[in-house]
């Protein structure tokens, strides 16, 4: 049954070919699953073919033998014939289209499927890696072309040696002296061939990579639409869609174009070699060296063979996108996640929500300094720790670090005593309750969004979740209450009412740890003041690690954290630090003089 599919991971790409990532590497091993299909296209295409070579001459002899002498029986014994033969061909055609389709969907549902878990597993070093509009066209464009492939591959990369030899053979047995033909036009048509394909190969990679340039301006300018309107710059990034538009544009005509050269040129060969089969076939009919079926025979199989290199054309045009798009999607198989779960995973003894960092370091690949370099840190539970800084300063690549979302250069993060590298992800990541900085909501209904953080929640649960993050007022007034529908990202929600709804999303899970990345800008002083009151008395004994900016917030916390170009200048509680650090001071005075002056 569909639901017992079990798609082949992408780790099963043998390691000696993940370098050179190719087109042929990636089909050994997700077609493997589907040899079946494969060996019966082969079988099917075979026997098709022998009943195509066979077709031209039984009509050779109905010519000779039943249409020159006037023997209608010969005529009409041999017809039949001939239309049993087209009648199995047929149907061999018929099951070689479904056999092909079938390995074709398999292969292309096997590698989205390989794609999407090797991304799920991937970490924010790895987004940023690749990006995400690449993912997306790795996941759909790229996997198409290979997908395409197959397909047409499975009705044409038999069936073409095949008809080839074949044709060749037979053409030579009807007729030698005329084969001498094909001598000259078989290698002009691979010369012709194999020159167009190696200028497409570098087109296609060019096309690629510029479908990934317009899905990321297209991604840009969908989700910034509202600031493109707000500050009227329209016109630029209609601008920057044209230039990206163009240059996809440019590298698709050039491949076009090359692609319409080969056509006119293959046909002119093929003309060229009808013609000059007539020609002299009308000298050798003339001086009685051969018969006209023998003629017809022969054409016919000359028609086969060019047919043969036309297959080997299309697949010429298939194969180098093919070949570039499987690069692209190996690239992503082959991409080591640096967040892997342990071998061994050990389990905290206690489960009480401890964080301590000990002398942490994290960089991005690439960076010229870490983000975070020496970072040494406690948070107790049953207390608030605040962390707060200046825009870039490493707040909530700090908060990310709990929850492994990406993990330390150096040093450690661990929780209840036990290294988060150590522990298995999902089990830790059970005891903690993220709400990100960008409050985003999924497809569905609110109840479904807050059974993201509790599958199996019950309606009492929910509303109480609701009732801590100050959201059950206005959840309570919607058409449907918890069943009423959630549009993508939340966009049928105001910004203050999708924060609580991400907050409700953390709460109803009931962690040891909360992680709160500046998810209160959207709130007021009084929503935020009561929700966290309600919080603290739901959650007594959990763990808060909360990133703001204000100040009325943080000088709540027990512990304050205060971070500068990454480093550590400053903990204690806000009279403390008040007093003795200067970073926290400033930032302290710049809100009372904002406050001050409105």
């Amino acid at each position: 049954m569909e639901s017992e599919y079990r798609a082949p991971q992408p780790a099963a790409i043998p390691k000696g070919q993940q370098e050179r990532a190719s087109l042929l590497s990636l089909l050994r091993v997700y077609l493997r699953p589907h040899t079946i299909a494969i060996i019966a296209v082969m079988v099917l295409t075979m026997i098709s073919s022998g009943l195509a070579l066979f077709l031209p001459t039984l009509n050779a002899r109905i010519i000779d033998d039943g249409v020159a002498v006037g023997d209608t029986g010969f005529i009409m014994r041999a017809g039949g014939i001939m239309l049993l033969v087209t009648l199995a061909q047929a149907l061999c055609a018929v099951a070689i289209v479904y056999a092909g389709a079938k390995a074709a969907t398999g292969l292309g549902r096997d590698i989205r499927t390989a794609i999407y878990h090797r991304i799920n597993a991937f970490s924010d070093r790895e987004f940023a890696q690749f990006g995400t509009p690449s993912l997306i066209t790795r996941t759909t464009n790229d996997v198409q072309q290979v997908q395409m492939l197959v397909m047409i591959a499975a009705t044409i990369l038999v069936t073409a040696p095949i008809m080839a030899v074949g044709g060749v053979i037979m053409a030579l047995r009807e007729n030698a002296k005329l084969s001498l033909v094909l001598v000259v036009t078989v290698p002009l048509l691979l010369i012709v061939v194999s020159v167009v394909m190696s200028l497409m190969i570098p087109l296609y990679r060019q096309m690629q990579t510029r479908i990934d340039g317009v899905n990321r301006v297209m991604r840009e300018q969908l989700t910034g639409m509202r600031v493109v309107r707000a500050f009227v710059r329209e016109s630029l990034e209609i601008e920057k869609f044209d230039v990206a538009n163009r240059g996809l544009t440019d590298v698709a005509l050039r491949a076009g174009r090359l692609n319409a050269l080969m056509m006119p040129a293959i046909m002119l060969i093929s003309n060229l070699t009808s013609v000059s089969v007539l020609w002299f076939s009308a000298q050798l009919i003339d001086t009685g060296q051969m018969q006209v079926g023998q003629m017809t025979a022969f054409l016919a199989y000359v028609m086969q063979i060019l047919s043969s290199v036309m297959m080997v054309v299309v697949m010429a045009v298939l194969v180098p996108r093919a070949a570039v798009s499987a690069e692209r999607i190996s690239e992503v198989l082959n991409s080591e996640p640096t967040v892997r779960p342990p071998d061994n995973p050990l389990r905290p003894g206690t489960a009480a929500g401890r964080i301590q960092l000990h002398d942490v370091e994290f960089g991005y690949p690439g960076a010229e300094a870490p983000v975070l370099s020496g970072i040494t840190l406690d948070c107790q539970p049953g207390t608030s720790t605040a962390i707060v800084g200046s825009t870039g300063s490493g707040k909530s690549t700090l908060l990310s670090l709990v929850p492994r979302l990406v993990d330390v250069n150096a040093g450690a993060v661990v929780i209840d005593g036990v290294d988060v590298r150590d522990q298995d992800l999902d089990q830790m990541c059970q005891g903690i309750g993220l709400v990100p900085q960008k409050a985003y909501l999924f497809t569905g209904t609110i109840a479904s969004n807050l059974q993201f953080g509790k599958p199996d929640a019950s309606e009492e649960e929910m509303w109480e979740a609701l009732r801590i993050s100050q959201a059950e007022e206005f959840v309570a007034k919607l058409q449907g209450g918890l069943m009423a529908p959630v549009a993508q990202g939340g966009a049928n929600f105001s910004g203050g009412q999708r924060q609580r709804l991400t907050i409700a999303r953390a709460v109803i899970r009931t962690p040891q740890v909360y992680l709160f990345d500046d998810c209160f800008s959207a709130l007021d002083l009084g929503t935020e003041a009561a929700l966290h009151r309600a919080l603290m008395e739901h959650r007594p004994g959990a763990t808060v690690l909360t990133v703001s900016q204000r100040v009325s917030r943080i000088a709540l916390a027990d512990q304050i954290v205060v971070l500068e170009d990454g480093r550590v200048v400053g903990i204690g509680t806000h009279a403390e630090l008040v007093t003795t650090c200067r970073t926290y001071w400033e930032i302290v005075q710049s809100q009372l003089t904002e406050e001050g002056s409105r």
